[in-house]
């Protein structure tokens, strides 16, 4: 059975791609849009000029089993951006740019928080996690030039703060 994660963590072209190198044999499907706002026609500048709301975020596709699970993607999403800078992610600064899960069922929503609980006390004593754990709103397709970016341009523009912690 197909399951969705949502998952916002700076520009979403690094995140996507970070999410598809490490998970590239478990057959995952990925799509970056706007979500978390109230704007209901977003559009990459309106989102950019933080007047929406909205935050750039990647959607994932996936079947569960042993090596891919919500958890797993809870705390790999943890490990490749850094939680702990407010509507920010390295030079990319704006709420577009938040720490943010977006949680499709109460069951994704309570692992979220557990494995953000046990992230924060593991991994960032003495730092707080800032991340945004909220329910799936509305989703909206980021435009065409957008999807699959880095795969496209694969010397395009990916933020530094895309990088395993641990």
């Amino acid at each position: 059975m197909t399951e969705v994660a949502t998952f916002a963590a700076g520009c979403f072209w690094g995140v996507e791609k970070a999410f598809q190198r490490y998970f590239k044999d478990e057959n995952i499907e990925t799509i970056v849009g706007y979500t978390g706002g109230d704007d209901s026609n977003p559009d990459y500048k309106k989102v950019c000029s933080g007047s929406t709301n909205h935050t750039e975020a990647l959607q994932i596709k996936y079947t569960p089993n042993d090596k891919i699970n919500y958890p797993i993607l809870v705390e790999f999403f943890y490990r490749m951006h850094d939680p702990t800078t407010f509507n920010s992610q390295g030079p990319d600064v704006g709420t577009q740019y938040r720490s943010a899960i977006f949680f499709h069922s109460p069951e994704q929503g309570r692992i979220a928080k557990e494995v953000t609980a046990q992230v924060q006390e593991k991994h960032y004593k003495g730092q707080e996690i800032v991340t945004e754990i909220a329910p799936a709103g509305e989703w909206y397709n980021a435009e065409d030039y957008h999807q699959k970016y880095l795969d496209n341009n694969p010397s395009g523009y990916e933020c530094p703060s895309h990088f395993l912690r641990w």
